[in-house]
């Protein structure tokens, strides 16, 4: 049996971890065609989705292992109309049942019109599941 190495050019790329990190960081923007994006840099769509997961786990790689951030959008909740209708105490409880005000409300825009809101009490380690199930979507 005869075995032979050839010397040449290596056909796979070796992709630095700024490089990930910022194609990573761009699959996230608003609009933007994860299967494009991965066309244009000239990878398997399933690669960028393991540096997507990877970036997530904080396993992408790279010295200082950086993390990928993703742009948050924060609006004001609307002040309720000082000049409504005014309605009897005992009227106005019926109708309107009470609600707490909930401090510390994260909405995330899932995009496709779908959106996921959580509060202070959400258990982390949940929420990163079901966002990681989402993500695979």
């Amino acid at each position: 049996m005869r075995v032979e190495v050839l010397a040449g050019v290596e056909r796979r790329r070796r992709w630095s971890f700024e490089e990930k990190a910022r194609i990573v960081e761009a699959s996230y923007a608003a609009n933007t065609s994860v299967s494009a994006l991965a066309r244009r840099y000239g990878i398997a769509l399933g690669l960028l989705f393991t540096w997507r997961r990877q970036a997530r786990e904080g396993r992408l790689g790279g010295a200082e292992q950086a993390p990928v951030f993703v742009p948050v959008v924060t609006k004001p909740e609307p002040d309720p109309d000082p000049c409504g209708p005014t309605l009897p105490a005992s009227a106005a409880a019926d109708e309107h049942p009470r609600r707490r005000r909930r401090a510390g409300v994260i909405e995330i825009d899932l995009g496709g019109g779908r959106r996921l809101k959580v509060d202070r009490d959400v258990d982390a380690e949940a929420l990163r599941r079901v966002l990681s199930v989402l993500e695979e979507r």
